[in-house]
């Protein structure tokens, strides 16, 4: 074991957001029993976590509109976290109400994608946390917020994004009542360099609050980037089966970090993700038939595991 694979977390989550985060970005919508069909296959595959959809007006998104049926059927499957996004309190109640685990509130670090994406400003969007969380409350329900910081290393319609500003709006988030907090590069901006500069801090502030890193593999560093996170502590990662997904607000912000190479590397370096990479492989095969037409993404598919994976190259 090398000094630098010391310092790694020894196990890691990836959390599927294909069928929010992918659905939500091409032009095919999957029946609700197909959907079903891709929940049970990852979820006998060994994810458990997946963010089945958002609660979200269907004439918005028509891809998401069966939402409520995937978390009641999410549900029933043991220990199963269930995570869903609303843009705000009228999706958080519907969350609520469905009793979905946890619910992610996003939030854009660049003004000009918050205006463009939630038509709210950052500061907007942590009162509406707020008023969220007071309304979980008063529901005494047991569902999480979760506090999504997004366009954090840039975006496509603003340009630079402070750190600084980056953090101001993390800690606004943990103020106003969310339980947890997480960092995207939504528009595939970041390097190594820059993931762990602002993910060491990011650390340093929310502790064991800060929950999730979300890359895209825009520019070829989605896996470089999650390795830079893992370097300084953060084991959970977003991910979409094909690397499917991106942001219809934020132009060119394609392909999220595929799962399967995801988990791939994950456990080539030995980190236990309890995936069964082989049944991975075989639910995308499938995800892609009924997707043909769609662009999709990744690596493993094409070249398969190596006979090597699985064996230690420790040295003593």
């Amino acid at each position: 074991m090398t000094p630098s694979s010391a310092r790694l977390p020894r196990t890691a989550v990836i959390r599927e957001v294909g069928l929010r985060d992918g659905l939500q970005s091409i032009a095919t919508v999957l029946p609700t029993e197909q959907k079903r069909e891709w929940i049970r296959a990852a979820y006998a595959a060994g994810q458990r976590e997946i963010e089945v959809g958002s609660f979200v007006p269907a004439r918005l998104l028509p891809q998401l509109a069966d939402t409520r049926e995937l978390v009641a059927f999410a549900k029933t499957l043991p220990e199963l976290f269930v995570s869903v996004l609303v843009p705000n309190l009228r999706g958080a109640e519907s969350a609520i109400a469905a009793q979905a685990d946890l619910m992610i509130v996003p939030l854009s670090a660049s003004h000009a994608h918050s205006l463009a994406n939630l038509r709210k400003t950052p500061d907007d969007v942590v009162a509406e946390v707020a008023r969220i969380r007071a309304a979980r409350d008063a529901a005494g329900s047991k569902t999480l917020i979760e506090g999504g910081v997004g366009t954090a290393f840039g975006c496509t319609l603003q340009g630079h994004v402070e750190k600084s500003e980056v953090l101001r709006l993390m800690q606004a988030l943990l103020d106003a009542g969310a339980d947890r907090v997480s960092i995207a590069d939504t528009v595939g901006y970041a390097d190594p360099g820059m993931v762990r500069d602002l993910f060491d801090e990011a650390v340093r502030i929310a502790g064991d609050r800060f929950w999730c890193g979300h890359f895209h593999d825009t520019r070829g560093l989605g896996l470089a980037n999650v390795y830079a996170a893992l370097e300084v502590g953060v084991n959970r990662f977003d991910a979409c089966l094909a690397g499917i997904g991106g942001c219809p607000h934020a132009p060119g912000a394609s392909g999220n970090v595929s799962t399967e190479d995801l988990a791939y590397m994950l456990g080539s370096m030995g980190i236990d993700t309890g995936i069964d990479i082989d049944q991975l492989l075989a639910l995308r095969k499938q995800v892609a038939e009924w997707l043909q037409g769609e662009t999709l993404h990744g690596s493993l598919w094409q070249a398969g595991l190596p006979k090597t994976f699985g064996q230690s190259f420790a040295t003593a």
